[in-house]
């Protein structure tokens, strides 16, 4: 990153004699990205970096997500708590309130670090404060208030995104699959329709297409704002069970997927299920998930990805050597047992949790419960103070730790 700062800054007055018009932030977003894509790449060469290979960088197109990130400057929350300032931008008007963020820094509790300034596929712009908050070690009175082992099955079919069980088999919830990016299809391929006729027709002697009418550009805007709404959806729903989850139980059990190899290949043939797997966004559960423990006091335990809990008997533990995705009722071929397929996998999970805090017995009697392959996550490091000043945030003398608690990693406005 140093270095290439300090060749941008030799040449920027030849090659860029714009580059005072911007905020240095924009040129130093696009170096930090440049130099972090370039280290990923040299790993995956060296074969240092684990997962899928990772190729040399490109340039986004210009129909990309813009986004910038601001570190230095004026970043500040203005005290009538709808208002934001940022460099060289000014002052924002805000949709949603500042008043919690704005109370933190108040109090000394929270301090700026940055913001990150983006774009949505509806054209909208958000704005995200990287806070670093001193939050108190005391575990809420109400984390613990129903069953305080459970384990979640996630899936993508419609009645069975987060299935929820206990160890002894009780089923605690069942949350369903919004299928927003589903119910939107229909709406997708007549506006996709009607952008293709509007683009205009291929010149094959000039091998160029004509310059999109106004017509298209609205076209365009119209999908964005739809795949918008579906991610809000998608969103919403993924927040509320997540927040359920962490503030009612102490230890959750949750599986380690590798959701991108999942719709990473075959093409045609499984183009529902990639579809279904999107609409699902099965790992976005386990990182909402790993700060709202935090938040709450409770414990994320991620099974081993490799742990057979959708082929482990519930009853007597006898692993199947094949279930295909069709079959929705495990039937266990040595004890007979029925049982719903997501409901089996979400007890086995929940019995790794239970072996990992009570020990290697289970207290269901059913049998000695193997927990390798369950890994706690660790406690954070608690949140101290953030080298330098900003200009936006005023520095008092106020003990840090006197308000609630709150992700050691931010929270944005």
């Amino acid at each position: 990153m140093a270095g290439l700062r300090k060749q941008w800054n030799a040449r920027k007055d030849e090659v860029a004699p714009w580059w005072g018009d911007n905020s240095k932030e924009a040129y130093s977003s696009g170096l930090d990205a440049l130099a972090r894509g370039l280290d990923a790449w040299g790993k995956s060469r060296a074969g240092k970096r684990a997962g899928k290979p990772v190729g040399f960088p490109r340039f986004k197109s210009a129909r990309a997500p813009r986004s910038v990130r601001f570190t230095t400057g004026t970043i500040r929350v203005e005290t009538d708590r709808h208002h934001i300032t940022l460099p060289r931008i000014g002052r924002i008007k805000t949709h949603e309130s500042t008043r919690k963020l704005a109370r933190r820094i108040d109090n000394g509790t929270a301090r700026v670090l940055s913001a990150t300034l983006s774009e949505d596929a509806s054209g909208r712009w958000h704005v995200a404060f990287q806070v670093v908050v001193q939050r108190a070690v005391a575990v809420p009175g109400h984390v613990g208030a129903q069953a305080p082992v459970v384990g979640v099955d996630v899936g993508v079919k419609a009645d069975g995104l987060l299935v929820v069980a206990t160890p002894d088999g009780r089923e605690v919830a069942r949350v369903a699959a919004p299928k927003s990016l589903t119910a939107a299809q229909h709406r997708l391929r007549v506006l996709q329709r009607g952008a293709a006729r509007q683009r205009g027709r291929y010149d094959s002697a000039t091998q160029t297409r004509q310059q999109p009418s106004n017509r298209w550009r609205v076209t365009q805007q119209r999908i964005g704002r739809t795949h918008a709404r579906a991610a809000a959806v998608r969103r919403d729903v993924l927040h509320k069970a997540t927040t359920t989850l962490a503030a009612h139980h102490q230890v959750i059990v949750v599986e380690t997927l590798n959701a991108a190899a999942m719709g990473s290949a075959g093409g045609s043939r499984k183009r529902g299920l990639n579809r279904a797997l999107a609409d699902a966004s099965l790992a976005e559960i386990r990182r909402l998930l790993g700060y709202k423990t935090r938040w709450y006091g409770s414990v994320l335990v991620e099974a081993d990805r490799w742990y057979p809990s959708s082929k482990t008997c519930s009853a007597c533990l006898t692993v199947k050597t094949k279930l295909s995705l069709a079959d929705r009722v495990f039937v266990c071929d040595n004890c007979g047992v029925r049982i719903d397929r997501d409901r089996n996998a979400a007890i086995n999970l929940a019995r790794l949790g239970d072996t990992h805090t009570l020990g290697e017995q289970s207290p269901t009697e059913s049998g000695s419960v193997a927990g390798r392959g369950a890994s706690q996550e660790t406690d954070p490091a608690q949140a101290g103070d953030a080298g330098g000043d900003e200009t936006s945030t005023p520095h008092n003398t106020t003990s840090v730790g006197q308000t609630g608690t709150a992700s050691p990693q931010g929270e944005a406005a």
